[in-house]
């Protein structure tokens, strides 16, 4: 399905002599240099985010990400699940780590988009650290949205601006903006989409953390996490991999890997070890679910290319590296004809 849709587009942009680059930040346009999309929403958010962080705009015109919705069977599955994925979630920005050019040249990160994340609010992103207390479910992670300053909400087709607003005083009829309106569930619905953990929880658990990447790497994200999260024993095998790491070891990795990639430690680890077992992990995973897929007797083959990283230590950003500082001459022009879908 991710082939017939890719190939589609590219059919199209053909004909119109468009590309489409598969980074995890523009490798050369300046902020100021890139439309904004017209919604409503964006022009509150735009409005907002300088006041809770520096990279708040970046994140919004300049970031790209391949994510991946995974579905949990009970409250206690939804915990184990996101324990597991919330600390793992670093080792997954390694392995995917492919944003190393800012304005066209070497940013000093592999992955400048999760950097751009360290710094974009701090109301509604990062690590979680309640994900880990004991008691966490459904009721803490509801009190954590609530707690949330607002953006918006929509009336008609008109996005309201409630910027940095409570939405507990929403439920209680208390906004000056639309005094005596209550939040709906659609109000909560929306709210909900204005968080940006570096794991998501709704309906399901959105893994946020990963640059894009090439063709071959989008339908790699999901079988990762598909591998660990669906079989037991991977699941549990996975866990043990973070099971001792305190939130200093979370906040710590969480931004060692921005710059470092599987170079990384921690837990007296190297990032590039975690992750092997991390990928075999998963293999044996998918192994165990049994999928046919695409032709394949199951779904480990989309994980070989992340095999290959974690084998090599050698991240996709690395080669990026590598190739301006080699055969591209420092000519970023370059990785638009050499790495577009």
């Amino acid at each position: 399905e991710t082939g017939q849709h890719l190939m589609e587009v590219k059919q199209v942009a053909d004909q119109l002599n468009l590309g489409f680059l598969g980074l995890g930040f523009d490798p050369m346009w300046r902020r100021e240099d890139i439309p904004v999309m017209p919604k409503g929403r964006y022009d509150i958010m735009r409005a907002y985010m300088p006041k809770k962080g520096k990279l708040g705009l970046d994140m919004m015109l300049r970031t790209c990400t391949i994510q991946a919705n995974l579905d949990f069977d009970s409250e206690a599955d939804m915990v184990m699940k996101f324990r597991t994925s919330l600390a793992l979630q670093p080792i997954a920005t390694a392995l995917f780590a492919n944003s190393p050019f800012t304005e066209g040249r070497p940013n000093g990160f592999l992955s400048a988009r999760a950097n751009v994340w360290t710094d974009t609010d701090p109301d509604r992103t990062g690590m979680l650290d309640f994900v880990f207390e004991d008691g966490f479910g459904y009721e803490r992670y509801a009190d954590y949205a609530l707690d949330a300053p607002m953006y918006f909400a929509k009336r008609g087709e008109t996005y309201v601006d409630l910027s940095g607003q409570s939405f507990r005083a929403f439920m209680d009829g208390k906004l000056d903006a639309l005094p005596g309106d209550r939040a709906t569930a659609q109000d909560w619905a929306d709210h909900l989409t204005t968080l940006f953990p570096e794991v998501r929880l709704k309906q399901y658990l959105e893994m946020r953390g990963a640059d894009g990447g090439p063709w071959s790497r989008i339908c790699a994200l999901p079988a990762l996490w598909a591998g660990i999260f669906y079989d037991a024993p991977s699941l549990a095998a996975a866990w043990d991999l973070c099971k001792d790491w305190d939130i200093a070891d979370h906040e710590r990795l969480r931004r060692d890997v921005t710059r470092l990639g599987l170079k990384a430690e921690v837990g007296g680890r190297s990032v590039r070890d975690i992750a092997v077992d991390m990928v075999a992990i998963a293999k044996q995973g998918l192994k165990n679910r049994a999928r046919f897929s695409g032709g394949m007797v199951d779904e480990r083959g989309y994980i070989t290319e992340l095999e290959d990283i974690a084998d090599s230590g050698v991240t996709s950003a690395d080669r990026l590296l590598e190739l301006y500082n080699g055969e591209w001459g420092g000519d970023i022009s370059r990785v638009y004809r050499d790495y577009a879908y």
